[in-house]
Order: C-alpha cells, then sequence, then structure tokens
C-alpha cells in the first residue's frame, strides 16, 4: 500500500472532502496540520484511518523522525514557510515525487523577485514537482524555475457532491432569491468595508427589496454595520450552510486580496450568479465575465455598486440562466479529479 505524507498549514473543510476521495483508493494517508485558525474553525471528521498529527507537538528534528517512520512513497508540503516540512522535503527529495504547494499569484514583487533568484539554489533542491490551484500561480512556479511538466494545476477543490445538491434544490425553486451572500473573514483584505457602503446606498437609491447575508467572523466582526438589511450569521460550518444557501441569491466576494477562493468554487458548484472582484485568482476558472456573473477590478467601490445594480435590475430568467451557467462550472472540477491527480504523481 502506497503511504502519501501531507505536510499542510490550516486545514479547511474542502480539503476533507478531497481526502474522503482520496482514502477510497488503496493508498495510507498522513497528515501534519497546524492548529486550527480562530478565525475559521472547521470541524473535521475524517476518516478512521488517515493519521493526524499536530505540527506544535514535534519540533524539526522529531518531524522528520515521524517521517522516517512512515516512510512516504510520496509528500506533498504547504509552502515553504515551515522550516521543518523543508527539512523533510529535502531529506526525501530526489528518492521519492516532493511535491510544493501554493497558492501565491506571481505579482513581481521585490519578495517575489528575490525568491525568483535563490529558487534554483533552494526550492529546487527541495522539491520535485510543484502542485497549483490555477494558472495565476502556474505563471509563478514558471518563474521559480519549475519544468513545465513538473507543474500540476487544480490543488484546491470544493466538495461538489455537497454543493450541487444544493443547487438541484435551488433551481426547483426556479427563483433566485433578492439577496446578496457573502462568506468569508471580516478582515481588510476582503474588501467588506466597501460591500456595506455600496449595498447601503443602493438601499437608499430605492432597490430596497434586496438585503445582504454575511457568513464569517473576524477581527472587524464587532464593527459590522446595524441594519435591518443586512443579516450577520457569523462563522457557519460547510454542513450547516445548506438553509442559507437555499434562501440566498448572488454571491458577492470583495476581496482585495485572495490568491485563490475556493469559495467561488463552492458558490459555482452551488449555482449562484456572482460579483467577484479581480483579485481573486479562481476567476480564472468558474467566473467568465457576464455569462455567470461580473468581475470588478480590485478596490474599486463604483463598479462593485455598478455591478451590484446591474444584477437587481436583471429579471428571473437572467439570473437563472447565469445560475446555471456558474453551475456547469463549478461542477467542472471535484474531488474525484482531485484524488487521481495525487495517484498520478506516484506514477
Amino acid at each position: 500500500m502506497k503511504k502519501i505524507l501531507f505536510l499542510y498549514t490550516e486545514l479547511a473543510g474542502y480539503f476533507e472532502s478531497c481526502i474522503r476521495e482520496l482514502d477510497t483508493r488503496d493508498v495510507e494517508i498522513h497528515i501534519v496540520r497546524w492548529p486550527v485558525n480562530k478565525e475559521a474553525p472547521f470541524k473535521f471528521s475524517f476518516p478512521g484511518d488517515v493519521k493526524i498529527y499536530d505540527r506544535n507537538e514535534f519540533n524539526n528534528t522529531g518531524l522528520l523522525e515521524v517521517a522516517k517512520e512512515i516512510e512516504p512513497d510520496l509528500i506533498i508540503s504547504s509552502g515553504w514557510i515551515d522550516k521543518g516540512y523543508l527539512k523533510v522535503c529535502k531529506t526525501y527529495n530526489g528518492k521519492i515525487p516532493v511535491v510544493l504547494t501554493m497558492d501565491n499569484q506571481w505579482s513581481g514583487n521585490f519578495k517575489q523577485q528575490i525568491a525568483k533568484l535563490v529558487a534554483p539554489f533552494t526550492l529546487l533542491h527541495t522539491f520535485s514537482h510543484a502542485w497549483v490551484p490555477g494558472e495565476p500561480q502556474k505563471e509563478y512556479a514558471l518563474r521559480l524555475g519549475f519544468n513545465p511538466d513538473r507543474i500540476e494545476t487544480g490543488f484546491y477543490s470544493a466538495d461538489v457532491a455537497h454543493f450541487s445538491k444544493i443547487a438541484e434544490k435551488r433551481f426547483e425553486n426556479k427563483n433566485i432569491a433578492k439577496r446578496f451572500l457573502y462568506i468569508g473573514r471580516y478582515i481588510p483584505q476582503k474588501g467588506i468595508d466597501k460591500l456595506f457602503s455600496a449595498f447601503l446606498e443602493l438601499i437608499e437609491e430605492g432597490y430596497d427589496q434586496w438585503e445582504l447575508w454575511c457568513m464569517g467572523t473576524g477581527d472587524l466582526y464587532d464593527e459590522r454595520p446595524v441594519h435591518e438589511k443586512i443579516k450577520h450569521f457569523g462563522f457557519v460550518q460547510p454542513s450547516d450552510m445548506e438553509k442559507y444557501l437555499e434562501q440566498a441569491g448572488v454571491f458577492v466576494l470583495p476581496s482585495d486580496f485572495e490568491p485563490w477562493g475556493v469559495v467561488v468554487h463552492e458558490m459555482a458548484a452551488a449555482g449562484f450568479p456572482m460579483i467577484v472582484s479581480s483579485a481573486v485568482g479562481s476567476v480564472s476558472e468558474f467566473v467568465d465575465d457576464g455569462v455567470n456573473g461580473f468581475v470588478f477590478s480590485k478596490g474599486e467601490k463604483g463598479e462593485l455598486k455598478a455591478s451590484m445594480k446591474k444584477v437587481m435590475e436583471f429579471n428571473e430568467k437572467e439570473l437563472m440562466t447565469m445560475a446555471k451557467e456558474s453551475y456547469k462550472k463549478g461542477t467542472s472540477w471535484n474531488p474525484e479529479k482531485w484524488a487521481e491527480k495525487v495517484m498520478r504523481f506516484m506514477r
């Protein structure tokens, strides 16, 4: 039985669905993980035969000893920030496939230029492959020096089976509710200040049949606006989202910074028309401007407001057409294809 070692940072709900699918293959799965993020306190229920290790229980040397006891056939590691993870990867590189995963987009800033210069002497001696979410990240991997045939896309996947069932129920209703939906942390990088401001201005301008529903928590949660048309539900576990998603209408993600954003994949699979900022990496796969939603320039509240206004003026048929286009895009990638890509690394 092949053994796979994941050296992970913060686990998320969508990763669990991928692991469950991978566990149906003839493999033994080991996951080292960082502590759960207090702003996204996901509850996990991995298959019983998946072995979980808490990173903070091992120093770097102890972590390497754990890897040696496992004797993995494949290592998949999150980024290059954890020195202990790097130590394990460098030890095994050249013996087995050692895969770097990252979701950073190439921007060409000073830090990335330095990484590009040192990568041939560091990263390329530590990892054999790179696995990234999509094309924006593939460009970065190429600039770091990874050969094109050693780079794979599709590192993230939503729990498509779960969210597509929600889409089917939404389509049965034959109605897209007049409710915008935001799912994400309440932090400055998410651009929620512009979302709240744009929405309240539209309400004042007479578009008061619409509501804004928000799910999440974070540093700005205590500063959330109190208004009868805005509802704040706090952090909601993925398994409890269904009742909210069935009643919501159009998904909005106004991020100023969002390397990928799996939530866009989730909402596409759930059949949501979308309004998403250009900063969100997953736009490249799941949002076609003017087809299943709108993409506005990051940081531009005026463009965000204009996109929301367009949606508010659409009729039911137009909104439903967008919703079904999202569904097509969202169901095009799934945990089954993700698991097959993991198996391909070992071949």
